[in-house]
């Protein structure tokens, strides 16, 4: 058993076409609720809470869990001793910092 080595929120999902099949199923909704407005009136905003559930939450929360599916299994967070360090998962090559994960 691993330990994990955040405390944030965890958005991710069990694989990409899973989280994209969620944003589709949460933007379709979203944008239908209101594309929906001058045909159904009101009634169309009840797929506001679809498309809410469906992104778990917010766009954002969505958007954070697309970069969290992508990145998983590829980069490590680990912070020991006030140092936190992104270290290419399974390699030896050790931590990388900065925007284009350098290697140091």
């Amino acid at each position: 058993m691993t330990a994990k080595t955040t405390d944030g929120p965890d958005y991710a999902s069990a694989s990409l076409p899973r989280h994209l099949a969620r944003g589709a199923v949460g933007f379709g909704a979203l944008a239908g609720a209101v594309a929906l407005l001058p045909v159904v009136g009101p009634v169309g905003l009840l797929l506001l809470p679809a498309g809410l559930f469906a992104l778990r939450g917010c766009p954002m929360c969505w958007a954070v869990g697309l970069a969290q599916t992508v990145s998983r299994g590829r980069l490590r967070r680990s912070c020991e001793g006030g140092q936190c360090s992104l270290t290419v998962a399974g390699g030896p090559e050790g931590p990388v910092r900065g925007r284009g994960l350098r290697r140091v």
